[in-house]
């Protein structure tokens, strides 16, 4: 794509400072349910003679319900950003998260209500699956389109930054109630006032939806869009997987070690650290959102830099370096040593950060404006349930079966592999096109 669709700058900024606020309070729904399914569900929400590990095992359960979720987010809300915009369905979004977070907050536990705890909790985290499945694609693409086409990458990355961004968030607010009651206050009622304090989304939902502009790109092929709402042949979903299938199953490979690597150092060693290694989860804690903040420059370096030298080959060296260090983070956690273990997070989160700063710009262009909601959300939200959705519990299951870390740092390394073959192949795939004389859509 080579035109240089731009908004005035102010404009760009405003959008771009907007939707990063709505994905990084978004993100901040999403990630207190995997610190609270780490540390507090297993106690509330399951039968108390329940043994602990089975119970863990049913609360990270609980967790991957939302990454289950999340496709079906990206199919909805990707359906109805391309054919009626992206700020409705992006709105759309960030109201179902606000309300599903806060009634988690209320939710009475399993002492009071029994069985029914739990199933509502499910309900809740597939609501929050939705809301965030059809989120980062109208975040991301409210950002890149209305960017000039040369800083895509660099306007992308602002949206990526909610997820470190929403991640401190989350963790400063657990320490923070955490340290300001008593044990048995903060699992009785102190666990669920970072819950109720996300109902701060339905505004920023209301913001988006009457104080931002839909994007230039996206206006100028709109009539088109919704002259094909009334036609099923021409429904953005069935134009994606009937034209676009191997670009989708392509970037949810691609996605799959960010997000698996990611929610292993984020939720899972939180739970290992504490229950396992016996460190206090104030430290596990602080070591993560430490990683989060240097994780953020690099996302948005990383953005600018595929903006001048491509998108695929940062991708890719990301990937093969997060996968080598997996080998040298777990002993680093195991040393119990809070500067070696904010060291071991930070490290593989700023290699993350290689793979995820590009990566808005590197989806958005794979596919066409008329689908790219539901190309790049569709492709992202199927990396998510390969790779987050499910990593709790495997590296969970390993330990349990091999009582040592190396078989999850394997595990994790295959991730990284897939992610880069995919690229790898992406790359393949536009210089064939290149060569046939077709558009090159994606920046080498």
């Amino acid at each position: 794509m080579t035109e240089r669709a731009t908004q005035p700058g102010k404009s760009i900024v405003k959008v771009a400072v907007s939707a990063s606020a709505a994905a990084a309070i978004e993100w901040y729904d999403f990630f207190i349910y995997g610190i609270a399914a780490a540390l507090v569900f297993p106690t509330l929400f399951f039968p108390a003679d329940m043994p602990p590990f089975v119970a863990q095992i049913a609360a990270f359960g609980t967790f991957a319900v939302g990454f289950i979720a999340r496709p079906i987010g990206g199919i909805l809300f990707g359906h109805f950003g391309d054919l009626l915009g992206r700020k409705r369905a992006l709105a759309a979004a960030l109201l179902i998260m606000g309300v599903a977070t806060t009634c988690i907050g209320l939710l009475p536990s399993y002492q009071k209500i029994g069985v029914a705890a739990p199933l509502a909790l499910v309900v809740l985290r597939f609501a929050q699956g939705l809301a965030v499945g059809g989120q980062w694609g109208g975040a991301a693409l409210m950002a890149i389109e209305s960017a000039p086409s040369h800083r895509r990458g660099f306007y992308g990355s602002f949206v990526q930054m909610g997820v470190p961004v929403g991640l401190v968030l989350a963790n400063v607010i657990f320490l923070l109630v955490g340290q300001g009651v008593s044990g048995e206050s903060f699992l009785v009622w102190g666990w669920r006032v970072p819950f109720l304090l996300s109902f701060a989304l339905v505004a920023i939902g209301f913001y988006v939806q009457f104080h931002l502009e839909e994007p230039g790109e996206f206006k100028r092929v709109a009539p088109a869009s919704t002259a094909a709402a009334s036609k099923p042949k021409g429904l953005p979903l069935t134009k994606v997987l009937t034209g676009h299938l191997p670009e989708v199953l392509l970037a949810g490979g691609a996605f799959i070690a960010n997000n698996t690597c990611f929610y292993i150092a984020i939720t899972w060693i939180v739970a290992y650290g504490a229950a396992t290694l016996g460190i206090p989860k104030e430290t596990m804690l602080g070591a993560v959102m430490t990683a989060s903040l240097a994780m953020i420059p690099i996302l948005v370096g990383c953005g600018a830099f595929s903006d001048r030298f491509g998108r695929r080959g940062i991708f890719m060296l990301g990937a093969v370096l997060a996968g080598l260090w997996v080998f040298a983070m777990f002993p680093l956690v195991e040393s119990r040593s809070l500067l070696l273990i904010t060291l071991a997070i930070s490290v593989e989160m700023g290699l993350l950060a290689m793979m995820y700063g590009p990566q808005a710009a590197l989806f958005a262009e794979l596919f066409p404006v008329e689908v790219r909601y539901s190309g790049a959300s569709l492709g992202y939200q199927i990396g998510s349930v390969f790779g987050g959705g499910f990593a709790p519990i495997i590296a969970t299951a390993l330990f349990a079966k091999f009582q040592s870390t190396l078989s999850i740092a394997l595990y994790l390394c295959a991730m990284c592999a897939i992610s880069f073959f995919s690229v790898a192949m992406l790359s393949i795939r536009a210089r064939g096109e290149a060569q046939a004389g077709a558009p090159q859509s994606v920046k080498a």
